[in-house]
């Protein structure tokens, strides 16, 4: 990872407390943090250099991709600069003195809720109640002031907005971890001195065999593929743009598999070479 970033102002989507707020710390202790409500509203404070960096997350363990993200990364010209993985852990966090027994809703995400389905079953009682996002469900039950209410989070939400963890780590799964880019403007982007990973887009013409010999172009380099994932085309039904991660040996394995796949493929566009993160 990259070990050059200072104190940045950074975008997020959500609330303060939210686990990109977590992660954008992590990626630059001290970072001032612009919170936005929309994933559209954080790309777009990086091309207006409202920010200098944002922090979005890209992939889930558990729940897979973000697909927006990956639209909005490639309708923008902005570029990864490093990769951070989040171990998520989710507490079930209410007012100070409330008490488990008379909990009676539970708000979060989606994603988060779908989480903790075992703790739901083993609680009946409490309801799960969808919201906007994790931290912002801290946030309205400190302003409801409801002890009946709880929220579910991460405990830098808790301690954020004031809340009591009654539970903690309530998440099904223990290998829950959420993969996270770190980004830029492309032509701010800090080069990393010894990436080893790439993530790349392209199309390929939509005939027999074309998806196959692009890829054939990694393997024939003997570099791994170690993500691939296709989004429809807007306006093109039943065309896909292919997101591709790759192992990377050297910087000239990247500049020889950008001038194959260019040959090759219809559209290529390299989103960023850099470090890729360890499991903590």
């Amino acid at each position: 990872m990259n070990e050059r970033i200072g104190s940045l102002r950074i975008a997020i989507q959500g609330e303060p407390g939210s686990f990109s707020h977590e992660t954008a710390l992590k990626a630059s202790p001290g970072a001032t943090i612009l919170p936005c409500a929309l994933s559209a509203e954080v790309f777009a404070a990086v091309m207006e250099g409202a920010v200098e960096a944002a922090v979005i997350p890209i992939e889930n363990s558990l729940a897979g991709s973000v697909v927006e993200h990956y639209d909005l990364l490639l309708a923008h010209e902005v570029g990864v600069e490093s990769e951070w993985l989040l171990r998520i852990r989710h507490n079930l966090i209410a007012l100070p003195g409330a008490e488990l027994g008379k909990i009676r809703q539970a708000y979060s995400h989606p994603v988060a809720l779908a989480q903790c389905r075992r703790f739901f079953a083993e609680h009946p009682e409490i309801e799960a109640a969808p919201f906007y996002d994790t931290a912002g469900s801290v946030k309205q039950l400190m302003e409801l002031r409801d002890p009946r209410v709880a929220g579910i989070a991460s405990a830098q939400a808790a301690e954020h907005y004031g809340g009591k963890i009654l539970v903690a780590g309530i998440e099904d799964n223990p290998e829950n971890y959420t993969r996270f880019f770190l980004i830029r403007r492309r032509e701010k982007v800090q080069g990393e001195p010894r990436p080893d990973k790439v993530s790349l887009a392209f199309t390929v013409e939509n005939r027999p065999g074309t998806l196959v010999e692009a890829l054939q172009i990694f393997a024939g380099m003997g570099t791994n593929v170690t993500r691939l994932e296709s989004r429809p085309v807007p306006g093109c039904p039943w065309e896909y743009v292919f997101y591709a991660d790759y192992q990377l040996r050297d910087p000239g394995t990247a500049d020889r598999a950008l001038e194959k796949l260019g040959q090759q493929c219809s559209m290529v566009r390299e989103l960023g070479r850099y470090r890729a993160a360890k499991t903590a």
